[in-house]
């Protein structure tokens, strides 16, 4: 069964986040080619149409739960995509995965304690730790070459007696990177001694790169799953940000039971009525569009990297590893990065997210979207070639 990713979809005049606030998030800036923010051009697979057409045709919407062939198809999903075994009790539904990060970080931590985030990474991360009273404490990747690793012996240096959480991306955003077991294990030992627990963001684990496969924090050491919470959903997969919906997986019973009171205390309990039958036809009929899917993601991957190496040979692109964010290296093109956005958005008119709002480490780096039909990409990176001009030749030596 093929679907179709190349078709351009109209989507302004929807409401879009993405195509229609240019005004409000790029003011002054007209004619703007949005390939920032994490959302798809992609319609969502027919199967999750069909059952969100069947849910409407109804036409009652009143006060949803979650139902119990929700939390078998969650199962089934995380069984059969990522070899994870999770039974029913460990599942804990949330509107969303940042509403669930707020509500661990409230549940597990107090006002005034650490909370370890890796930079470059997500920046709502950094904004809800400090908006929620807590210290940020900073792990920074390191970066050899291009390739990112995380610095654990300087994790071991960071945390301090106040520290209490660390916020794991799982795969990392934006550096693309699927962290390969050891470093899962050696990171949970690390939080376990310390008695940090690990609240880990693996909202983009089903979008793993060809030839990589995600690792759930949880599974890698019973001394990880004693620690973790887990936040997972189907809306990063199948273009479903806009229906919200997520999940926390908490193997611990005690970990467990303190998250369950603080979800208590915040969230209201209730569902979203077309949110319930999506997830549910994603994780139960998605397969086969997500591995087409991953496939032309890649293919964008590789179309844009043979166009750079053509053309602009001084730009490069750190490996997709996991997700269809690529973080590209624009620090060859030797502008700082004001300059480097005013020709981006003023006279290329394309629209990343820039690499500092992801934090130290983000300097000279843009994260593009490749989630979008090849034709596109190719008007984003001819728009670039022109903008950058002999800018973004090699230099001779």
């Amino acid at each position: 069964m093929g679907y179709d990713f190349d078709t351009i979809i109209e989507r302004r005049g929807t409401s879009s986040l993405k195509w229609d606030f240019t005004q409000r998030f790029a003011p002054g800036r007209s004619g703007l080619l949005p390939l920032w923010v994490a959302d798809m051009d992609f319609p969502a697979p027919r199967e999750i149409q069909e059952a969100i057409q069947a849910r409407v045709d109804h036409g009652v919407f009143g006060y949803t739960l979650e139902p119990d062939s929700w939390f078998d198809a969650a199962a089934a999903w995380l069984q059969r995509r990522h070899g994870w075994t999770v039974p029913r009790e460990w599942m804990l539904p949330t509107p969303g995965v940042i509403p669930g990060l707020v509500a661990a970080i409230l549940a597990l931590t107090e006002p005034g304690d650490g909370v370890v985030i890796q930079p470059p990474v997500y920046y709502p991360f950094p904004l809800r730790i400090r908006g929620n009273g807590r210290r940020v404490v900073e792990n920074p990747l390191r970066l050899t070459g291009s390739r990112w690793d995380m610095d654990l012996d300087g994790l071991e240096r960071a945390i301090d007696s106040g520290t209490r959480m660390l916020v794991l991306c799982s795969p990392h955003n934006p550096v693309a990177r699927v962290w390969e077991p050891d470093t899962l294990r050696r990171l949970a030992a690390i939080c376990a001694a310390r008695g940090v627990v690990i609240a880990s963001d693996e909202i983009h684990c089903d979008l793993t790169m060809p030839g990589f496969r995600h690792v759930p924090i949880a599974t890698v050491s019973p001394e990880a799953a004693s620690i973790s919470v887990t936040l997972l959903s189907a809306t990063k997969t199948f273009n479903l940000a806009g229906l919200g919906g997520a999940l926390s997986v908490v193997p611990d019973p005690r970990l467990r039971a303190r998250l369950e009171k603080g979800h208590s205390a915040i969230f209201a309990g209730p569902a979203n009525a077309i949110a319930v039958v999506a997830t549910e036809a994603a994780w139960r009929r998605g397969d086969a569009w997500l591995d087409e899917l991953r496939a032309y993601v890649q293919a964008n991957f590789h179309y844009m990297t043979a166009f750079f190496a053509d053309t602009m040979p001084v730009v490069k692109a750190f490996p997709l590893e996991g997700s269809y964010l690529a973080l590209l290296d624009m620090r060859g093109l030797g502008m700082n990065d004001q300059r480097l956005n005013d020709i981006l958005l003023g006279t290329a008119k394309v629209w990343f997210d820039e690499g500092p709002i992801f934090g130290r480490g983000g300097e000279g780096l843009q994260r593009i979207n490749l989630a979008c039909p090849r034709r596109i990409l190719d008007e984003c990176l001819t728009r670039m070639a022109r903008a950058f001009g002999g800018a973004a030749e090699e230099p001779s030596h």
